[in-house]
């Protein structure tokens, strides 16, 4: 009895926790389908007197969101299978290949992870700008193609495959390439496919540095269009939360695409320590 009261009890938790998550997107999409100046009053109501799309029209109408979203979806793909190619080819390079000076360089590299990213961000731009890379796309990609979150996650799951594994691969005369094509990349499928999806939605989601490099409005990425747009509205509730909606949608559904995968990766990863 008292070990189902203790399951009943978790649950119950689980699901105030999961409903305080969810409760602020709830509310952004309430409040989108609200009538102008709707959100404002008192006492506040959740749902909408009079759903309307207005406020997607409107948004329709003053953005070229076919294009926004395509860049978006442009460089987030790009920045995805750029970081997933190079943080993987990092991180196995540290977990199984030995080298002079291995563990210093992946210390040095855990101890850049305190410097705030914001720190790097004007050298950076001043490089982008000696090579000409300022107002382009690939000023956007290259800063996102490895880092060291994503290599120390690839390097950490690499660790757990077997030393004789690969040492079999070598005595059958397969190259360094052949076994990281071969062997390495099928066995970290599930740790790829998370760090596929937290590279998705970090480029997705960057407002900062897409805003920083690029200048020309047609290479605007949707959230920075939509600030820009917003911040003519800024007392327009309703209209944000839509905008919110439109930026948020798409990275909630690739997120739900692949979280059997994400999950099977986080719990693999959590067996394997």
């Amino acid at each position: 009895m008292s070990g189902g009261l203790a399951r009943w009890a978790m649950s119950l938790v689980v699901a105030m926790l999961a409903g305080l998550t969810l409760f602020p997107l709830a509310w952004m999409l309430s409040v989108s389908l609200m009538s102008p100046l709707e959100a404002a009053d008192l006492p506040p109501h959740l749902l909408p007197r009079a759903p309307t799309l207005m406020h997607y029209q409107t948004l329709w109408q003053r953005l070229d969101l076919p294009r926004y979203l395509a860049n978006s979806l442009l460089l987030a793909a790009a920045t995805t299978v750029l970081s997933l190619l190079f943080n993987t080819l990092g991180g196995y390079a540290f977990a199984k290949l030995r080298f002079v000076g291995r563990e210093r360089l992946f210390r040095l590299l855990l101890a850049t992870m305190v410097i705030p990213a914001q720190v790097g961000m004007l050298p950076l731009f001043l490089m982008l700008k000696q090579f000409g890379l300022v107002n382009t796309y690939a000023g956007v990609i290259l800063p996102g193609m490895a880092s060291v979150f994503g290599i120390f996650m690839i390097r950490q799951y690499a660790r757990s495959i077997p030393d004789s594994l690969l040492d079999a691969a070598r005595i059958d005369g397969a190259g360094e390439w052949r076994i990281f094509r071969s062997v390495v990349l099928p066995l970290c499928r599930p740790i790829l496919v998370t760090l596929a999806l937290f590279s998705f939605l970090g480029s997705w989601n960057d407002f900062l540095w897409p805003l920083i490099v690029l200048s020309d409005g047609d290479r605007y990425t949707l959230p920075v269009a939509l600030a820009n747009l917003l911040g003519e509205h800024a007392q327009d509730t309703e209209l944000m939360m839509a905008g919110a909606v439109v930026t948020t949608l798409p990275a909630v559904l690739v997120f739900l695409l692949l979280q059997r995968h994400y999950l099977a990766g986080l719990a693999t990863g959590a067996l394997k320590e």
